[in-house]
């Protein structure tokens, strides 16, 4: 099933799943004993390819770069996850293992960035919003599908995006490094 929708298919069927793994139908459900079943260890198997990406530290020094980094690591990342994604958007809604594991990696996100953000700017609830949803798949998503913009012209538009949203906040003479 990974393979499959490594190769964008994002609606797998049993029999597809069964022909590339050489097996019968059945036997698919041997090994799962449903569907959430099947999607979890799909699930391990794509967080622990990202895990990586997620420990890495943060080369800027200030939270403003920080934040500014995550677009570059998340364009990393959302790329890399793309079909996952897009599969887990398509399938989700009869999937409670999905819908769990989403809410979960859409937290795990927004902690990140919360981790970065000085008490101020995380006490500023627009600001926040605003950082989450430039932030976001479904955001990265829109740029590079829905718009048709290049990986590169996609991290500069949220950058761009970004910094005028914190430079409103913050104003020209406040300093950005400090916590």
């Amino acid at each position: 099933m990974l393979e499959l929708v490594a190769q964008g298919n994002l609606a797998q069927a049993l029999k597809q799943i069964a022909d590339i793994a050489k097996v019968g139908r059945r036997s698919v459900f041997r090994h799962f004993s449903d569907m959430d079943t099947l999607y979890r260890e799909m699930n391990h198997s794509i967080a622990a390819t990202m895990e990586s990406l997620v420990q890495r530290p943060f080369e800027a020094a200030d939270w403003y770069g920080q934040v500014l980094e995550l677009v570059d690591r998340r364009a990393m990342g959302f790329e890399k996850m793309k079909p996952f994604l897009l599969a887990g958007q398509l399938h989700r809604h009869r999937s409670p293992f999905l819908k769990a594991a989403h809410a979960r990696f859409v937290e795990r996100l927004r902690n990140i960035l919360l981790g970065i953000l000085p008490k101020d700017a995380a006490r500023n609830a627009v600001v926040v919003e605003a950082l989450d949803m430039l932030l976001s798949f479904e955001s990265w998503n829109r740029l590079r599908e829905d718009q048709g913009l290049s990986i590169t012209k996609s991290r500069h538009v949220l950058k761009q995006a970004i910094e005028s949203l914190l430079k409103g906040e913050a104003g020209p003479d406040t300093e950005r490094s400090g916590a």
